[in-house]
């Protein structure tokens, strides 16, 4: 028995010390596989809430409403652009035909855009910062009734009643037009006492533009505020015009006062003309 002991632990000795770790190697190799799958088998899988589609006729059902609630649910996609300022992207917002009609009506009676002066600036001064042509067009004047179509839908995403809303400022940017910088909010140390303020902005893109024309945020996340921002220039966050696509931004901050990232423009037209039809939102209701 002795003798047959030694030749079992001499025939170890003879593999060598190289050969030994590896063969010891391969076996923890394989015990450490075999412990890892059966481990996995015993694990559920999280599937994520965040990315699922959701049918929401199909696995929800609409709640008792009060009087002014909608009995359906409305799903209108939209992509968060920046926190600040808060902007929003809602991609065809308008059909082709509904921004068609639209210029049509405003094509008939436009007129050079003008501008809210500030204290010590006149029209000479403040010549070539907004250039473009525009009209004002309520949605009672509108006969075809898309106006008001569009009101309503801007009136629930932004959670403010249609009755805030301004007249449509139907806008048309014709090649190297511009409007340079500026907030829709109207600072009483600048503008003199405010009745109301603007409290959001909506712009409705009806035509793509080729080349230039974005709608640019140069104090997107704090950026070039350093006193130093030349208002003439184009930089910063910028979104192209897309017919059909619309654009929320909040001019107020939640507690009232100017988002100084509101700031924004639209950078001149290189090549095309854009279309925009802007709806400011104010914080009190608005006569027709």
């Amino acid at each position: 028995m002795k003798s047959r002991g030694k030749s079992v632990i001499g025939g170890w000795w003879n593999l060598g010390l190289p050969s030994v770790f590896l063969l010891c190697l391969f076996f923890f190799l394989l015990g450490l596989f075999a412990s890892v799958l059966f481990s996995q088998q015993d694990v559920p899988t999280v599937r994520s809430r965040v990315l699922e589609s959701v049918d929401l006729e199909k696995d929800f059902n609409p709640l008792p409403t009060g009087v002014s609630g909608d009995d359906s649910f409305t799903s209108i996609p939209f992509q968060v652009l920046s926190w600040f300022p808060r902007a929003l992207y809602f991609p065809n917002f308008a059909s082709i035909e509904q921004c068609q009609s639209i210029i049509k009506i405003a094509k008939t009676s436009l007129e050079p855009s003008s501008l809210a002066l500030r204290k010590g600036e006149t029209e000479e001064t403040t010549k070539g910062i907004r250039t473009s042509s525009g009209t004002f067009i309520s949605a009672s004047e509108d006969k075809t009734g898309i106006l008001d179509l569009i009101e309503e839908k801007i009136a629930r995403v932004t959670m403010i009643p249609k009755t805030h809303g301004e007249a449509f400022n139907v806008l048309r940017y014709e090649i190297g037009q511009r409007y340079q910088s500026h907030y829709d909010a109207f600072d009483p140390a600048q503008y003199g006492p405010q009745n109301s303020q603007r409290v959001a902005s909506f712009l409705l893109y009806l035509s793509d533009v080729e080349e230039g024309g974005e709608t640019v945020f140069p104090f997107e996340s704090a950026q070039n505020m350093d006193g130093t921002y030349d208002y003439s220039k184009c930089i910063g966050l910028k979104v192209k015009p897309r017919r059909g696509d619309g654009l929320l931004f909040y001019s107020l901050l939640p507690n009232g006062t100017i988002d100084l990232t509101s700031l924004h423009g639209s950078c001149p037209v290189i090549r095309g003309e854009k279309w925009v039809a802007t709806k400011w939102i104010r914080n009190i209701e608005q006569d027709e």
